[in-house]
């Protein structure tokens, strides 16, 4: 049929169509056994490389992956750390260098009473110091954080002297008898009479020394009479808002003025170091507040407090202290009264009915550079000396013991030269391990002793405590860890 016809003559023409696509479609190349020769061309290519040094130039390639002079030994790397760790340091010392002296260059300013002048340099040198980014452990910190402090300090004085000037002579103390301070005096020679006597007594041992750093530093000699009125000329005073030693200084306040304190000191019981500490402290309020019974007030109940009295007037300078002191609390305003009232009766004592007994004389003493931690029980013994000698000529030893630095002994007239001699051969002190506790509503020093295996005494010692009925819940003790 037709249909039969050209299906076959179809059916051919696909046969033979698959046929050549088949044999035009490219085989896959065979791996020749020699190379294929290629035509010469007009430009030469070079030889293909033989297979077998296909695989020296992969072990090449690996090789340049990772060079041998980028290996480093630990060695190697601790030591570029260690340089740049070195590098960020002098940076950083340099830049507090240049921001202390702007500070300087400020103080300088404000001297010469440009005001202005000395508040744009204290804003480079704050600029400056933003750029110090120190590491938490590293000893540039306390450097840092020192000169942040003065130039707070010196801009807070700025401003203080800017808003509130003073009228009258600044540098004197105005003794004035007032109703307030005719009720201190009642007090002093009345209910508090044998405490003033004491006091006055105890003064005679640091009163000379007190009055001459007093003299250089240019201040009223009246303010040695200050330990009076803050805790009777007692070099271990502590009050009940853990102001400590004969200026009651509280802890973050000596730390401002460079009291040390750690487990074998508390210079605030320095009777000398507390002192010029103090003269610091209270010459730099006269230079915020510009008269110095402003100046007392804030060194009892803090600048901040009376700042703000100030501020809360309804003008804004201040002519008259008892106007202000009208405006702080009571229980430490009364302060200055006290201490106006104290200086008034030593130097009339007759006036107001008093006969002030003779004052013990002035400490004489020897200082030693040791570096021996050595219980003072067991280096008096070795001197000869009884151990409350010692322990009165350095007060500031929390365990009456020497520390294991480098630290300058204090000991009686003569026994300098042999306390060189036998410090070493002394029994090495080892100060006992201790944990903190946090004193709970009812709790008591014996309750506690008793909890934690030691003794009311040790507690005490440690913590620097008057006695066992000063603690408060909330409190933070060293305890001495058992055995």
């Amino acid at each position: 049929m037709r249909v039969d016809s050209t299906g076959r003559i179809l059916a051919g023409a696909l046969l033979v169509l698959f046929l050549w696509s088949c044999t035009a479609a490219p085989k896959p190349a065979a791996t020749p056994e020699k190379p294929t020769v290629q035509p010469q061309s007009e430009v030469s290519t070079p030889p293909a490389a033989p297979p077998q040094d296909k695989p020296k130039k992969k072990a090449a390639e690996d090789k340049t992956i990772i060079p041998p002079e980028e290996k480093k030994s630990v060695a190697e790397e601790t030591l570029l750390q260690e340089k740049a760790e070195g590098a960020h340091k002098d940076e950083a010392a340099g830049l507090l260098e240049e921001a202390l002296n702007y500070y300087q260059e400020a103080k300088l300013a404000r001297e010469k009473g440009d005001l202005d002048g000395a508040l744009k340099v204290l804003d480079e040198a704050n600029r400056i110091i933003l750029k110090v980014n120190l590491a938490a452990d590293s000893p540039l910190l306390q450097d840092k954080d020192n000169l942040r402090l003065l130039i707070a300090q010196r801009i807070i004085e700025i401003y203080a002297v800017r808003r509130n000037p003073v009228n009258g002579n600044g540098h004197a103390i105005p003794l004035v008898e007032n109703k307030y301070v005719n009720d201190e005096i009642k007090l002093f020679t009345g209910l508090e009479r044998k405490a003033f006597e004491e006091a006055y007594k105890r003064s005679g041992l640091y009163k000379d020394w007190i009055q001459e750093e007093l003299r250089k530093a240019g201040a009223p000699e009246e303010l040695g009479w200050l330990p009076i009125v803050e805790s009777w000329f007692q070099v271990r005073a502590l009050s009940r808002a853990r102001a400590l030693g004969m200026w009651q200084f509280i802890a973050s306040s000596g730390y401002r003025y460079g009291l040390t304190r750690d487990k074998y000191i508390d210079e605030r019981m320095d009777p000398y170091k507390a002192t010029r500490a103090a003269i610091k402290y209270l010459t730099e309020l006269h230079s915020f507040f510009g008269e110095w019974t402003t100046a007392l007030a804030s060194y009892n109940c803090g600048e901040g407090a009376v700042q703000r009295a100030i501020s809360n007037q309804n003008i804004n300078y201040m002519d008259n202290f008892w106007d202000l002191f009208q405006r702080l609390p009571f229980e430490t305003a009364r302060f200055v009264p006290r201490f106006i009232a104290a200086v008034l009766i030593i130097k009339n004592p007759g006036k107001y009915g008093m006969t002030l007994p003779e004052p013990y004389p002035s400490l004489k003493f020897e200082t030693v550079k040791i570096n021996y931690p050595a219980k003072l029980t067991a280096l008096a013994k070795a001197l000869g000396l009884e151990a409350s000698e010692l322990t009165y000529l350095n007060p500031e030893l929390r365990q009456d013991s020497t520390p294991d630095r480098e630290y300058d002994l204090k000991v009686p007239v003569g026994f300098a030269e042999k306390t060189a001699q036998v410090i070493s051969s002394v029994p090495k002190y080892v100060p006992p391990e201790y944990d903190s506790y946090v004193v709970r509503i009812g709790d008591t020093l014996s309750q506690i002793a008793a909890r934690t295996g030691t003794s009311v005494q040790a507690i005490i010692r440690l913590n620097g405590l008057r006695s066992n009925y000063l603690i408060y819940p909330g409190q933070k003790l060293q305890i001495p860890k058992r055995g």
